[in-house]
């Protein structure tokens, strides 16, 4: 499958759209380390383009009390893999992160 050729115009438009999903997403790992939103809200808003795309191991990692160890600890126990998105997460895995951290 080849690559489309984007015109200047739409490449613009396509990285300031990527800049702004980037933006959101360092907002809602901010708000999640205040205690502002939940894991439980995030997980359940995973049709959310924001949501959906954030890796799970940066979603951990921005809970208060939850750092870069226990993230991975976490997901090695559940059997999430390093790179998977929130999208990609099993109602299994959605039900255990949420028993342990909720």
């Amino acid at each position: 499958m080849a690559i489309p050729t984007l015109s200047a115009e739409e490449r613009s438009k396509a990285l300031q759209k990527a800049q702004q999903i980037r933006s959101k997403r360092m907002e809602v790992r901010k708000q999640l380390k205040a205690g502002k939103l939940t894991l439980s809200t995030v997980l359940n808003n995973a049709g959310d383009e924001v949501y959906a795309k954030m890796r799970v191991k940066y979603l951990l990692e921005s809970l208060p009390q939850v750092g870069k160890i226990t993230a991975q600890k976490i997901m090695e126990e559940i059997g999430i893999d390093e790179a998977r998105r929130v999208q990609g997460l099993g109602s299994r895995q959605k039900a255990q992160l949420l028993e342990r951290l909720a």
